[in-house]
């Protein structure tokens, strides 16, 4: 686990159907080049609901908050109202630690009762990695110009809120001294009932999401709202993760490293005297044999062995995953660990360096950094702001030290066991295209958990995921739409796949998480329905893309 967390801080993750869809068939090779017909409109992107919201939180505890929506540094639009700053993590008039968060509530016409909180992982990065790049109201893209309005926003569905968490992450405010995650969960619960109480929130549903380490934060935050035994401030609804990290390392990243690179080699390109050392390696290991036997569905009765941690030793023979990742790095320089499609060159981000590799050109500025951002969300001017903080979270423990039972992750030891049993509402997702935290290593954890009376997935997940076609308003936002990936439900946990998604799922396939957002707050039955998107108007009716010819 201390390597897989290192990992992650320095890192941050049939024929006839080909022949009826060939180039040749869509007569690409005609002289006159097809192009897709635009469904753009003239106008900039404008969400019908947003005009007709006033400030509807606005009052004399939560005015110290408001965020001007015409005043956010380079964004050429109104972003609506929204409120941010620091709250405290506990009741004590003299509590000095103090988590930010950036709350915009919902743009449509009539507010939800329900919350839904996004948190990013790390451990120890910001949730304003995620506003900035999935599913904020605005996006800043790696390597684009300016920042964007997004159509796909999760705020115009329900009242979102993101936060930056644990204390020593981001604008938040104090010196981390907690060991484990559950001391995590209980100074998160201080901080979510000051906001509660400050928003006039008692009662409302709560919803709690997020991605990568935040597999363990959503499970073990809202375990802690379940213990609470108190729905006035804690009233648990649902949770969501994506490309999470629920169980053991070794099993979600080493076992399964060679199986996921033999799939995508056409886009890694290792050559096959490479590729062979590294079967002989994935024998010797027992990764063969650990694969064959328990990546079954239904899976063998557990629990599964623990496997040894590959960093024990000295030579580190059994680190498939690190080979494998050197090794793509020789062919593809530019390699994104998270969206392995990607080739050189690196864009710049506006978040700043994470991985050894980002580029930030002489002068560029880290957005989150500058004085009249920090001065525009009310941040204490001069944070030294980081995507993901270079101290240790956990400040009273360790990379190792921190997790005790966490060790073997919430997916076994009962704390996401527990959640899918209280909501019977739990959403986990995965992007095909991410192999810090592929699809299979995750559905290997989930093999290894038992709720609701039964031992893991009877059935790997083989439903075609469909995401509605929709209307696209804004050409620096746009989503695919039609079969995105695969999906299955059993008691209480749906899983899905989105196959051109990276790590960040919501960045990279927004239709997808929209719609997986609408059925995690009970709007749409799941991923079979083919109604519209419950924010679109109803009028498109558009069964897949057009081709037209130019001229």
């Amino acid at each position: 686990m201390k390597h897989f967390l290192t990992l992650f801080s320095s890192l941050l993750c049939a024929s006839t159907a080909l022949a009826a869809s060939s180039l040749h068939k869509r007569n690409v090779f005609n002289k006159v080049k097809p192009t897709i017909e635009k469904r753009m409109a003239s106008q900039p992107f404008q969400h019908p609901e947003l005009q007709k919201r006033a400030d509807h939180f606005l009052t004399e505890k939560t005015k110290a908050f408001s965020v001007n929506g015409t005043g956010i540094p380079e964004v050429p639009f109104d972003v609506g109202e929204s409120y941010a700053g620091l709250l405290p993590i506990s009741d004590s008039p003299d509590e000095t630690r103090k988590l930010f968060f950036w709350f915009f509530p919902s743009t449509l016409s009539q507010t939800p009762e329900e919350v839904v909180i996004w948190l990013n992982g790390g451990p120890g990065c910001s949730s304003l990695s995620g506003f900035l790049t999935e599913n904020g109201p605005f996006t800043w893209m790696s390597g684009t110009m300016a920042p964007v309005q997004n159509p796909y926003s999760w705020n115009n569905l329900t009242n979102m809120i993101w936060v930056e968490q644990p204390v020593g992450v981001g604008y938040s405010q104090g010196s981390p001294n907690i060991t484990d995650e559950v001391e995590l969960a209980t100074e998160f619960r201080g901080f979510w009932k000051n906001f509660i109480t400050t928003f006039d929130m008692q009662n409302w549903g709560v919803y709690v999401t997020g991605e990568s380490y935040a597999g363990y934060y959503v499970p073990y935050i809202a375990d802690g709202f379940i213990q609470a035994n108190d729905t006035e401030y804690f009233n648990l609804k649902g949770i969501s993760i994506n490309d999470p990290i629920i169980g053991d390392d070794t099993v979600q990243q080493q076992v399964v490293i060679l199986p996921y690179v033999e799939y995508w080699n056409n886009l890694m390109y290792l050559n096959s005297t490479f590729l062979d050392q590294m079967r002989e390696r994935q024998e010797f290991c027992n990764y063969t044999s650990y694969w064959d036997t328990y990546f079954k569905f239904p899976p063998p009765e557990g629990p599964f062995p623990v496997l040894p941690d590959p960093f024990d030793s000295d030579e580190y023979t059994c680190d498939m995953f690190d080979n494998f990742y050197g090794a793509i790095l020789e062919v593809n320089p530019c390699f994104n660990i998270y969206h392995i499609s990607e080739t050189c060159p690196h864009p710049f981000s506006q978040l700043g360096i994470v991985n050894t590799g980002d580029y930030q050109p002489p002068g560029a500025q880290v957005y989150f950094n500058r004085t009249d951002v920090q001065e525009a969300l009310h941040a204490v001017v001069g944070t030294n702001w980081m995507q993901c903080t270079d101290i240790n979270v956990f400040g009273n423990g360790n990379d190792s030290s921190h997790a005790s039972d966490a060790s073997v992750g919430p997916a076994n030891n009962g704390v996401l066991q527990r959640v899918i049993e209280y909501t019977n509402n739990t959403i986990i997702g995965s992007g095909d295209l991410d192999m810090l935290l592929s699809t299979n290593g995750t559905l290997l954890a989930i093999q290894n958990m038992t709720w609701n009376g039964m031992q893991g997935l009877q059935a790997y997940p083989s439903t075609p995921l469909y995401a509605p076609y929709h209307p696209e308003y804004n050409g620096g936002a746009l989503a695919g739409a039609g079969i995105q990936g695969k999906w299955s439900h059993e008691r209480g946990l749906t899983f899905y796949t989105a196959q051109l998604a990276g790590h960040e799922l919501p960045g990279y396939t927004p239709g997808v998480a929209y719609r997986m957002l609408e059925i995690l707050l009970g709007r749409v039955k799941d991923f079979n329905s083919t109604q519209s998107f419950t924010t679109q108007s109803g009028n498109f009716t558009g069964n897949g893309p057009i081709y037209r010819r130019a001229g």
